[in-house]
């Protein structure tokens, strides 16, 4: 994978998730159509906090798992053929929630995309935080 920079600005003219949904903050490591590698620092401020928990802040496995679907959208909509599409949920498999995510952490984002065949793929997609894993899980994503 090749090294990139990609914030906030350019992040957004690559998937259409804008706030308070945009849950990547920065990609690191982008291979159109094949991978990538990206980062969100997890704050104390953000709504889902106030909820889950009050007295113990946890970020939701299933936002985890949608900022792993959002680091692989950044991967294959960058592809040409793919610009300006959507890449939508086909299926969530071995989703396996390891760590909990609290403020404070930064989650290292990974997800290669391991199977493609016409607008349907399957992404393995990693969360980490300080190089232990939070989250796995198998993706299918569909382009539309």
């Amino acid at each position: 994978m090749e090294k990139v920079n990609l914030g906030v600005k350019e992040i957004q003219e690559i998937i259409p998730h804008r706030h308070p949904f945009l849950l990547i903050d920065r990609i690191e490591e982008l291979e159109p159509g094949a991978g990538a590698v990206g980062y969100k620092s997890v704050t104390y401020n953000e709504p889902h906090f106030a909820g889950h928990f009050p007295q113990e802040p946890v970020m939701p496995g299933v936002l985890i798992v949608e900022a792993l679907a959002q680091t692989g959208a950044v991967a294959i909509l960058s592809k040409e053929e793919n610009k300006g599409k959507i890449a939508y949920f086909g299926a969530i498999n071995n989703a396996k929630f390891k760590k909990k995510v609290v403020p404070g952490d930064k989650l290292r984002l990974e997800c290669q995309i391991i199977k493609q065949k016409g607008p349907v793929g399957v992404g393995q997609a990693t969360a980490t935080v300080d190089g232990k894993v939070a989250v796995s899980a198998e993706l299918t994503f569909m382009i539309g």
